[in-house]
C-alpha cells in the first residue's frame, strides 16, 4: 500500500474515474478518498450503488447495456436494463438494445478487423459515440446519486466541486488518439465538460494496462517483485479486450515505474470465448428442435458453465430448460445438454493461445524476469489462470491474480494514475512520422527502380516521393516531458499559400521494416501497412518571407522551414509544428485533429 502526500491545491477537487468496459462498467473516485481535501491524503474508493443493482452496497460494477425506444430515447441502462422482466417488456414496446458498443470505436486496423461480424451492430439511428456519451451521462448521474447520498451535505458538496471535477476515461491499450478524439466528444455531448479549452483540460485518457498497474501498486500487489528485482508484467483480461503491459522499478522508493515494451492489445477477451460456444451450439444444434433456443442456451453458458469451467477431462453442463426438455441423440436430458469437456476447452483456446503468445514476446521484449498479475474479470477464470501457471510456472515466472474484488481495479486505478503519475516512461508501440520527399539518387538502385516517382522541384532540385520519414521509432522509451522532431521545408510559388502549414501525422503497423531506428521508407514496400494518424496546423502568418530564385529563370517562390515535433505526454500523442520568427520559435497549439471518419458503422 502505498502512501501519498497531502493534497497541495488551492481548492477541493473531485477526480471521477469512468471505467466503460465491453460487458461491466465502473466508476472509482474520492469520497474522503479521490475528493482532494487540501491536507488529507487521498484514498480511493469507488461507487458500489446503482439503479436496480441486485447486490446492493456491495457490486462495484454494472452490465454496459443501453436499451433505446422506437424514437432513440434511453429507456434503461445498466443493471435496470438486466432486470427481471425487462427482455418482454422490451419486446412488446419494440426497443432495442445496446451492448458491446465500446467495441465498435476500435481502431481500424487488422488485428481489429476480425471482431466486425461478432459484435451486435449499433441500434438505428444511432452511432457509437451517441451510445458512448448516453452511457457516460448515466454513470455521471449514478456518481451525483451515491455521493449526494452518502456525503454529509452531500448536494452542497456536489454542487461546489462540479467546476472542479476532473475526468478520467480508461480505454484498451490499443485505442490511440483517433478512440481518445471520439471519447473526447462524447464526454462533451454527455454534459461532463464543456467544448472548450478548460473543458478539455479536466479530461485525461489513461489505458487499461496502466491504470491496472496502478491498482497493484497502490494495493501493494506488486511488493514481492519490486524486492526480487522482477520486472512486472500486468494481464488486464476483460471482457473484449485482453490487455498485456510490462514495467519495471526505476527506483527504491515504488513511486517511478517504466514500461518495458511497447503494449498490447488484443481482441480475445471472455464474450469472443462465448461466440465460440454459439458457434458450436448452432451447428451441433442446427437439425434439431432446439437451433431456436441456441440464444437461450448460449446465454446460459455464459453465465454458469464458463465461469466454472476447470477440466478439460471431465463432463461440462448447460442448463437451460425443464425436465421435459430430453433428445438422448444431443445428449441432452432433463433440460442440460452435456459436452464434452473438450469440446469447451476449445472454446477457450483461442484466447488461451493469445495470452501466452502475447506474455513470450514481452518477456522477450523486456529481457527481464517477469512475475505475472492477471486481472479482470476473465481472470477469474480458473480455466484460463491454469493454463497460463502451466505454461509459465516451468520457466520460473510467477503468475497471480489478486484477492478481492479485482473488477474494480481499472477503475481506481484510472484515479491513482491521475493522482500518483507511477509510470515515468512509455515505450512507443508504433513508427511516428510523415509523407516526405527526398534528392533524387541517380545512382541509388532504390530510386532508380522507382525514378517514375522523381520531380523537380521550385529550387531546380531533383526530389522523389513517396517515403516515410520516421521521426519517433517505434519501441522507443519515451518521458513524460520527451521530444522528438525533424526539420522540413515547403515551397510555394507565392507566400500566401505558405501562411498555414498542414501536416499529415502517418504511422507505420506493419513489421517490414527496422523500427527502431529513424531513416526514410519507401511506402510502396508494404503499403497497407501505412496510415495517416492525423493532422496538425500552424497558422505561420508571421514568418518572414523573401523571394528565392532557382537560377533557371526569373520565376520566384518562397520556402518555409519548419519542425514536426512529437511527444507522447502522459498517454496521448502530441504533434505540433514549429518555425522561427525573428529569431524566436513559435509552435501551433498542442492538439491535433484526427480523421472524422474514424468512428466505424460496421
Amino acid at each position: 500500500m502505498t502512501t501519498r502526500p497531502p493534497y497541495q491545491g488551492p481548492h477541493r477537487k473531485l477526480v471521477l474515474a469512468f471505467d466503460v468496459g465491453t460487458t461491466f462498467s465502473g466508476i472509482s473516485y474520492r469520497l474522503l478518498t479521490s475528493i482532494l481535501d487540501p491536507g488529507e491524503p487521498p484514498e480511493i474508493r469507488g461507487v458500489t450503488r446503482y439503479p436496480a443493482q441486485e447486490h446492493v452496497g456491495g457490486d462495484s460494477k454494472i452490465p454496459t447495456v443501453i436499451y433505446y425506444d422506437k424514437q432513440g430515447n434511453v429507456r434503461a441502462v445498466g443493471a435496470e436494463a438486466m432486470r427481471e422482466g425487462i427482455e418482454d417488456e422490451a419486446e412488446e414496446a419494440e426497443w432495442v438494445k445496446a451492448e458491446w458498443f465500446k467495441l465498435h470505436l476500435r481502431p481500424r486496423t487488422q488485428s481489429a478487423s476480425h471482431v466486425t461480424q461478432k459484435i451486435p451492430p449499433l441500434p438505428h439511428g444511432k452511432t457509437a459515440i451517441d451510445v458512448f456519451s448516453d452511457f457516460l451521462r448515466y454513470l455521471h448521474q449514478c456518481a451525483r446519486t451515491y455521493i449526494e447520498e452518502t456525503h454529509a451535505n452531500g448536494v452542497d458538496l456536489w454542487r461546489n466541486l462540479k467546476p472542479h471535477t476532473h475526468f478520467v476515461l480508461t480505454h484498451p491499450n490499443g485505442w490511440e488518439g483517433g478512440q481518445q478524439s471520439l471519447m473526447r466528444k462524447a464526454a462533451v455531448m454527455a454534459g461532463l465538460i464543456p467544448d472548450d479549452t478548460s473543458g478539455q483540460e479536466r479530461l485525461s485518457f489513461t489505458t487499461e494496462g496502466e491504470a491496472s498497474l496502478h491498482y497493484c501498486i497502490q494495493s501493494g500487489l506488486t511488493n514481492e517483485a519490486m524486492r526480487s528485482g522482477k520486472g512486472l508484467l500486468i494481464v488486464d483480461a476483460g471482457g473484449g479486450t485482453i490487455d498485456i503491459s510490462a514495467y519495471r522499478q526505476t527506483s527504491q522508493d515504488a513511486k517511478s515505474f517504466e514500461e518495458m515494451a511497447p503494449p498490447q492489445c488484443h481482441f480475445q477477451g471472455s464474450i469472443f470465448v462465448t461466440n465460440n460456444a454459439r458457434n458450436y451450439l448452432e451447428n451441433f444444434l442446427k437439425d434439431s428442435r432446439f437451433i431456436g433456443d441456441v440464444p437461450y442456451i448460449t446465454k446460459c453458458f455464459d453465465k454458469t458453465t464458463k465461469l466454472r469451467f476447470r477440466s478439460a477431462d471431465e463432463a461440462q453442463y448447460i442448463k437451460f430448460g425443464t425436465l421435459r426438455d430430453k433428445d438422448t441423440r444431443l445428449n441432452i436430458r432433463s433440460g442440460q445438454l452435456k459436452l464434452n469437456g473438450t469440446d469447451v476447452a476449445s472454446f477457450f483456446e483461442p484466447s488461451v493461445q493469445c495470452v501466452i503468445k502475447s506474455i513470450e514476446e514481452q518477456c522477450e521484449a523486456s529481457r527481464t524476469p517477469i512475475a505475472v498479475n492477471c486481472l479482470g474479470g476473465f481472470a477469474a477464470s480458473d480455466w484460463l489462470y491454469t493454463k497460463l501457471k502451466d505454461a509459465f510456472t516451468p520457466k520460473g515466472l510467477n503468475v497471480s491474480r489478486p484477492d478481492g474484488h479485482t473488477n474494480k481495479a481499472v477503475a481506481e486505478g484510472a484515479v491513482s494514475f491521475y493522482i500518483d503519475h507511477f509510470v515515468a516512461a512509455r515505450v512507443s508501440k508504433l513508427s511516428y512520422g510523415t509523407d516526405v520527399s527526398v534528392p533524387y539518387q541517380p545512382f541509388n538502385p532504390e530510386h532508380l527502380a522507382r525514378s517514375y516517382n522523381k520531380y523537380e522541384n521550385l529550387s531546380g532540385k531533383t526530389m522523389i516521393s513517396g517515403l516515410f520519414d520516421v521521426i519517433l521509432p517505434k519501441a522507443t522509451k519515451v518521458a513524460e516531458t520527451a521530444e522528438f522532431r525533424h526539420s522540413f521545408y515547403r515551397q510555394a510559388r507565392d507566400a500566401a499559400s505558405l501562411q498555414t502549414v498542414t501536416v499529415d501525422i502517418m504511422c507505420y503497423r506493419g513489421q517490414n521494416y527496422k523500427q527502431e531506428t529513424s531513416e526514410c521508407w519507401f511506402k510502396d514496400k508494404d503499403p497497407s501497412r501505412f496510415s495517416t494518424l492525423c493532422e496538425v496546423t500552424a497558422e505561420t502568418s508571421g514568418y518572414s518571407f523573401s523571394p528565392k530564385y532557382s537560377g533557371r529563370g526569373s520565376n520566384s517562390y518562397y520556402e518555409i522551414h519548419f519542425d514536426i515535433i512529437l511527444s507522447l505526454g502522459l498517454t496521448e500523442l502530441k504533434a505540433q509544428v514549429a518555425w522561427k520568427e525573428n529569431g524566436v520559435e513559435r509552435r501551433s497549439p498542442a492538439e491535433v485533429v484526427y480523421d472524422p471518419n474514424v468512428e466505424i458503422q460496421d
